[in-house]
């Protein structure tokens, strides 16, 4: 049997999604940016909170090269880097399915009241995305999230509440990946090569040149990061940092 999985088609299979993706330039992705917009103005920053691969797109938002300044990368590493918890806690890979954690994760990002939160999770259903959805919701925040709509109509929610990340954001944003997330067909069964991580990427990146022209067309001077690989680029970034001080964790 001669393989259909090439990197030709990999291509030939992402192309039609990232097209799906990309139409929410027309409704979702505008709707979300004004939410962000909003936040900003309101001298708040944009908390990024992603579990499993989706922590990529945390990484997307925040301390990015290109990327918006007042945004926090938030992790389930968080509660032994400032939570004094030990280094086994993460070794059993089941604290994205403990709801027991998410308000520990809150707490430790210390969010302003105008903060506005990105969540991201492909399934959209463990414990602790759903819990800290629910969380962000009660303390009167905005919440955006970025989940495949696909993946998540075809799983059971994992938390308590039955209820899933959907339920409880303001703007969602579908990442198209499929159930599942792989696009292409093996032999014997099953798929390989995931899309949700390379989707997510570009609704981050649209979410951000529309924060931005939005920026500009208030007449406010983006506050972004330079890469800290040109020169003056950490001089800028510092300088841009100090303003959110205490408030963002790390550095582009």
């Amino acid at each position: 049997m001669v393989s259909t999985v090439s990197a030709r088609s990999y291509l030939a299979a992402l192309g039609p999604i990232m097209t799906e993706v990309s139409a929410q330039i027309d409704d979702k992705i505008p709707a979300a940016a004004d939410l962000v917009t909003a936040a900003l103005q309101a001298d708040g920053v944009v908390q990024a909170f992603g579990s499993g691969h989706s922590e990529a797109l945390t990484m997307e938002i925040a301390g990015r090269a290109g990327g918006l300044v007042p945004t926090n990368r938030i992790s389930l590493r968080d509660v032994v880097m400032y939570g004094g918890e030990p280094p086994d806690v993460l070794s059993s890979g089941i604290l994205e399915r403990d709801p027991a954690i998410s308000q520990r994760l809150y707490d430790l990002a210390a969010p302003s009241k105008s903060d506005i939160f990105v969540v991201a999770s492909n399934s959209g259903v463990n414990g602790s995305i759903v819990e800290f959805a629910r969380i962000v919701k009660d303390n009167g925040h905005k919440l955006i999230a970025i989940t495949s709509l696909k993946h998540t109509a075809g799983v059971e929610s994992r938390h308590p509440s039955g209820t899933k990340l959907i339920d409880h954001a303001d703007v969602v944003l579908d990442n198209g990946a499929p159930y599942g997330d792989a696009v292409l067909d093996l032999p014997g069964g099953g798929k390989v090569c995931a899309v949700s991580s390379i989707t997510a990427a570009l609704l981050a990146q649209l979410l951000v040149a529309e924060v931005v022209r939005r920026l500009l067309d208030a007449g406010v001077t983006p506050p972004v990061y330079l890469s800290a690989n040109i020169p003056g680029g950490d001089e800028h970034n510092k300088e841009l940092e100090a303003r959110y001080e205490g408030r963002i964790r790390r550095t582009a």
